[in-house]
């Protein structure tokens, strides 16, 4: 929750740092610390961003990889600060590189040229495994473009972390469910099916982001019952039975503009991060009303708190 100290501190250094520093936040940080922010988006929109920013200091609002990624983009001379080292993304811990590597390995020693598709909610490790074995990184917002294009690059997809937004992907494509195959990743990759793996196009890692899998059939069903002719969006990262409930699905930028786009006068039950639900229920209020499938949380966003963001200033101005 945002304090007023605080709020007046961190303006005071942002004003002293000046074009020196850009604040960056992710579109799930609560209000206190996005009011700060000079550029805010989804991952394909603060990639795009932070790579034509010129300041000396960026600072992240989000999670690990994101931050991971910036530095990865910054210029030279710039310096990436994340707030919160502990806040890491559960869906990204899910592909460790030894393991991806491993499992690569294991599922191209059959002779097929297997493309790994990474998802950008992964580990710079990963990537860079990923991109030793000649694959790409996708969005959810061009994660179809992505993956039509890697199946133009071998005989199958290695599509990783996440394992719905694979799927769904895989049902824009026309991918059947007897063509794709969900990989057994324990012991390091040594369960690896091989001979089932040769029969798919289209191979999934097991993981899933904790905010969207808690999104049920039911819960659409309720709000339909509850709130007659409403319109339901979810993000891809939930399961394909909620997607197919739902009236769309996309990117979280594509949930802004959904909503920004829905007549005026209706009822929008979004299924995503609930900082990003409510930010859009206060925006469009007495226009459209903005209601949450449910109460979904990001843990690990809520660790970047704006007393950790001033905490982070006032280190990046001491030098530390």
């Amino acid at each position: 929750m945002s304090t007023a100290p605080v709020t007046a501190s961190i303006a005071r250094l942002r004003k002293e740092f000046g074009p020196s520093l850009t604040i960056v936040g992710h579109h799930y940080q609560n209000d206190a610390v996005i009011q700060h922010t000079d550029l805010r988006g989804d991952s394909l929109e603060l990639a795009r961003k932070v790579a034509q920013a010129t300041s000396e200091h960026i600072v992240f609002c989000g999670v690990f990889f994101m931050a991971e990624s910036a530095a990865l983009l910054a210029r030279p001379g710039q310096k990436v600060y994340l707030p919160e080292l502990s806040a890491d993304c559960s869906m990204a811990l899910m592909s460790p590189a030894p393991t991806v590597e491993e499992v690569l390995q294991r599922l191209n020693s059959t002779g097929r040229k297997v493309v790994p598709l990474a998802y950008v909610n992964s580990e710079l490790a990963v990537k860079t495994v990923v991109g030793a074995y000649g694959g790409a990184v996708c969005t959810s917002a061009n994660a179809t473009a992505m993956m039509r294009w890697a199946r133009e690059q071998g005989d199958a997809v290695l599509f990783l972390p996440d394992k719905n937004l694979g799927a769904n992907t895989a049902d824009i494509l026309g991918i059947g469910e007897d063509k794709r195959h969900r990989l057994d990743i324990r012991g390091r990759g040594t369960r690896v099916d091989l001979a089932a793996a040769d029969k798919a196009e289209l191979l999934l890692w097991p993981g899933e982001c904790c905010v969207h899998t808690r999104f049920t059939v039911e819960m659409i069903e309720d709000m339909r019952a509850t709130h007659p002719g409403a319109l339901v969006v979810v993000h891809p990262e939930s399961p394909p039975a909620i997607v197919k409930a739902s009236d769309a699905a996309g990117s979280t930028s594509f949930i802004i503009r959904y909503v920004e786009n829905a007549p005026a006068g209706s009822t929008v039950v979004v299924g995503t991060e609930i900082n990003l639900v409510q930010r859009l229920a206060k925006e469009h209020a007495g226009r459209v009303t903005v209601l949450p499938l449910r109460v979904s949380e990001c843990v690990n966003m809520a660790k970047v708190t704006e007393e950790r963001l001033e905490e982070t200033l006032l280190e990046i101005r001491a030098g530390n």
